[in-house]
């Protein structure tokens, strides 16, 4: 046991497998673990590194193994896949991460602490409660569309969708209604409860200082600034601004040889919650151009906008809204824009 310095553990729901390595990287330690017995079994252990795959459970493990001394460190599972050996199964990916981790170039994601989870709790709850007012908005337009009644899609139609139900001129069977109806008693029920979440992150927002630098940039709101300021690594992480825009997947994928760069398109790496927000952010900028001084004629985006297409529009603001972003985190400070600094 004296000679393991790092540890391989393979999360699971109940059965966790355990890969010990010495200096050299030779496999000293396989074994099975239930999940009671995780904790006291590392206890046992002299300090040592312990690797685990990042995922929702890891942070948990994270924390509580770290209280034990040993240094703790979470492997995204994409880095690991390439040091996985033939046949998958639990031993092999514990060995694979124990490899991983003793890459002097792995990258590491940080431990979550639990404020910082259950932070980022309202944003998941928000995303799902949204998820479902629009298959309810769906599936009312859909049995609507068995009566020959067609409404546009889009939530903002919801209300028409309403009215035709509550119409009694509709033309409507009597014994659909009150179906229809529960449809909308759930609508309504997601509408007020997502309200609830947007006060809670619009209050969020005004208490916490990153978030309110944040909002000085062009199309980035309460949502979006507590957003990444809730779910985004530390600035330090990252060497510079394309790190961080890369690590959102706002950068284009290389697939590069022989000298010749070929380019394609985004990679849509990292947190797929804050690239497609700063999307929507860098969408409101364009669809309101006219109020903003970065899309006025000869600027950097009104350029873009009649040279490129639209899509590719979007994501290149996002790009540079990250890399703003990332800035504002790193060295404090407010967003000044360009035209209004000459």
């Amino acid at each position: 046991m004296s000679e393991i310095t790092t540890v391989g553990l393979d999360l699971a729901k109940n059965v966790f497998q355990v890969h010990g390595a010495d200096r050299s990287g030779r496999a000293v330690l396989r074994k099975k673990l239930r999940r009671e017995q995780v904790l006291d079994f590392l206890g046992r252990l002299p300090k040592c590194v312990v690797a685990m795959e990042a995922c929702g459970g890891a942070h948990f493990w994270g924390r509580e193994i770290g209280k034990l001394g040993h240094d703790v460190r979470l492997i995204p599972p994409a880095y690991v896949k390439p040091f996985v050996k033939r046949q998958k199964n639990d031993a092999a990916d514990a060995e694979a991460i124990c490899e991983a981790a003793l890459r002097p170039t792995m990258r590491f994601v940080p431990v979550k602490s639990e404020e910082t989870q259950g932070t980022a709790m309202v944003f998941r709850v928000r995303e799902l409660l949204i998820r479902q007012r629009t298959q309810a908005i769906n599936a009312l337009r859909g049995h609507l569309s068995e009566f020959g009644q067609i409404v546009p899609q889009g939530a903002a139609n919801a209300s028409k969708l309403v009215a035709l139900v509550e119409d009694p001129e509709s033309g409507l069977p009597a014994n659909a209604i009150p179906t229809l109806q529960v449809l909308i008693a759930a609508l309504a029920h997601l509408e007020a409860e997502i309200g609830k979440l947007d006060a809670e992150i619009a209050r969020r927002a005004k208490e916490n200082e990153v978030a309110r630098r944040l909002m000085t940039v062009p199309g980035i709101g309460p949502l979006i600034a507590t957003a990444i300021a809730t779910l985004a690594p530390p600035p330090e992480t990252f060497r510079k601004a394309r790190d961080f825009a890369a690590w959102l997947g706002l950068t284009p994928r290389q697939h590069s040889t022989g000298g010749k760069q070929r380019l394609g398109a985004t990679t849509k790496m990292g947190e797929r919650s804050l690239r497609r927000l700063l999307i929507i952010g860098a969408n409101s900028v364009i669809i309101k151009r006219h109020v903003h001084a970065e899309a006025r004629p000869g600027t950097w985006l009104g350029e873009m906008l009649t040279r490129k297409p639209p899509m590719l529009v979007r994501v290149a603001l996002a790009n540079k809204m990250a890399r703003i972003v990332w800035a504002l985190m790193a060295r404090g400070g407010v967003y000044q824009s360009p035209v209004a600094a000459a």
